[in-house]
């Protein structure tokens, strides 16, 4: 194995990591705007505000969408790092 094979697998296991990652950061997003947004129009200024609807917004959308980010990861080992790791 040379390098790069190995940073052909690195670079194919960090679009996997974005492609994990972007659903849960997209809502984040969305979650932040919409309660800054609902704080701007309403000048209520509470510190809590801002965490609580956005965790439980990424919960749902971390709990909607294991199962596709598992399926994706295992996908990934099952092609590229396990043939590695067994020498084929």
């Amino acid at each position: 194995m040379n390098e790069s094979e190995i940073f052909d697998i690195l670079r194919q296991g960090l679009w996997v990591a974005v492609a994990m990652s972007a659903p849960l950061l997209g809502m984040a997003l969305v979650a932040g705007l919409i309660v800054g947004l609902f704080q701007a129009l309403t000048s209520v200024q509470e510190q809590t505000l801002t965490f609580v609807p956005k965790i439980l917004a990424m919960l749902i959308v971390f709990w909607v969408s294991m199962s596709a980010m598992t399926s994706v990861l295992v996908d990934f080992f099952r092609a590229q790092v396990v043939p590695v790791i067994a020498g084929g």
